[in-house]
């Protein structure tokens, strides 16, 4: 019977932690989320995906969109009651644990390594990489200056840090949060995903 795996990569935002994700899920041959979450968490909630975008992996914005929809809501609206942060994390968290219970997954984000924390075949991994390369990268994609997606590239790691750190009992992008933290600047993506898949498939004996 093949083995049920479940790889978790957090990433600094702009570390190739997206591509190094999808690298993976294709060359195991198993399902690869990211933002697909936000489509699973808004099917299994019945909530339009938009509040699932908009708190995608930060905290805190709840009250400022919940203040622009309150003419639509109003009081007396059940959603009023049901959406919050922590109402709109736990639905994303039973799609997560509905998606890994299906099939063998790879992960990126949004605190999948703690929601699956009790999955007996994880490996979790964390992808860093030097500031000018997440600089280049993020200005690339976006079309946007280097000074530009600088601020992108610390705005969103003190996001991601502060969503993760509030959910879960570690610290985001600390060593002993993870298996394997990697700097994708060292040997580069290819290289990074041959070091990763090896790592893995020790750990998990495949």
């Amino acid at each position: 019977m093949e083995k049920h795996i479940i790889i978790n990569v957090g990433r600094q935002l702009g570390s190739g932690g997206h591509i190094i994700g999808n690298r993976l899920a294709e060359d195991f041959n198993i399902k690869f989320y990211d933002k697909e979450l936000l489509n699973l968490a808004a099917k299994e909630s019945g909530f339009d995906k938009k509040f699932f975008e908009r708190n995608d992996e930060h905290k805190g914005f709840f009250k400022v969109l919940f203040a622009s929809f309150s003419p639509i809501f109003g009081n007396s609206d059940p959603y009023a009651n049901q959406l919050s942060d922590e109402s709109l994390f736990k639905f994303q968290s039973d799609a997560i644990r509905k998606a890994a219970e299906r099939e063998s997954c790879v992960f990126v984000g949004r605190c999948a390594d703690y929601i699956l924390r009790d999955h007996p075949d994880i490996v979790n991994i964390f992808i860093t990489a030097n500031m000018p390369d997440r600089i280049k990268r993020v200005a690339e994609l976006l079309q946007i200056t280097e000074k530009e997606a600088e601020k992108k590239c610390i705005k969103g790691d003190e996001m991601r840090a502060e969503y993760y750190n509030y959910y879960t009992s570690k610290t985001w992008g600390s060593a002993e949060s993870y298996d394997l933290c990697i700097n994708s600047s060292a040997l580069g993506i290819e290289g990074s995903v041959g070091i990763i898949e090896d790592f893995i498939a020790q750990k998990l004996c495949l």
